[in-house]
């Protein structure tokens, strides 16, 4: 078992509930295999609760009940598949064009038994009218001028971006103003989730599209 604070467990208590023990089970699944198979360096074990999991699945938080979310460059699910063991109202699509993380991400999923969670390997570009979401989410895919193209399309002209990102995110909101706005993004923020819960916050862009 890979060890966690007692700040962090508390912290995956309260976001996963009664999945918890599926969540331990999801971050075995990147200790080890994820690992082997280079979806995350080595470096990043010690810390995949505080700065991948728990870091992700906050922005759970934002989004509605029942919502169809779409996540663009799923890589090792994240933040897709924290989502999908979070809320089990949501119903998500991991868009992921590589075909070992594809391998990768439904071996996961059958393994948890997440029958909301559905993986399509394609590029995000492709994905424009195969799969239906109210909301696209990202994580380390590109700057937010390119991540604009690729995740506000797949929203066919209503719902939301969030694009979780660092601390340059009020300066990638402004390269990435005229783009947002010609896409149809009406609205874009910078919101903090898990003050209070995380020792580092996570920082999301979020860009509304359509009213």
């Amino acid at each position: 078992m890979l060890e966690i604070s007692a700040a962090e467990k508390a912290a995956a208590e309260k976001i996963f509930g009664d999945r918890l023990g599926l969540a331990e089970r999801y971050v075995e699944h990147l200790a080890t295999s994820g690992m082997e198979r280079g979806l995350l360096g080595p470096r990043e074990v010690p810390r995949l609760w505080s700065r991948h999991v728990l870091n992700c699945a906050v922005v759970a938080e934002l989004i509605a009940e029942g919502a169809r979310v779409a996540d663009v460059g799923s890589g090792a699910g994240l933040p897709g598949l924290t989502l999908a063991l979070a809320r089990q109202d949501l119903q998500l699509t991991l868009i992921e064009p590589l075909e070992r993380r594809v391998i990768w991400l439904n071996e996961v999923v059958d393994d948890l038994g997440l029958e909301n969670v559905t993986v399509l390997r394609m590029r995000a570009e492709q994905a424009v009218g195969q799969t239906a979401a109210d909301v696209v989410t990202a994580r380390a895919v590109s700057a937010l001028k390119n991540l604009a193209g690729l995740t506000i399309p797949l929203l066919e002209g209503r719902g939301e971006v969030l694009a979780i990102k660092g601390r340059s995110a009020a300066e990638e909101i402004e390269k990435a103003a005229k783009t947002i706005r010609k896409l149809g993004g009406t609205a874009t923020s910078v919101v903090t989730v898990g003050e209070g819960l995380l020792e580092e916050p996570t920082t999301v862009v979020r860009i509304v599209v359509g009213s």
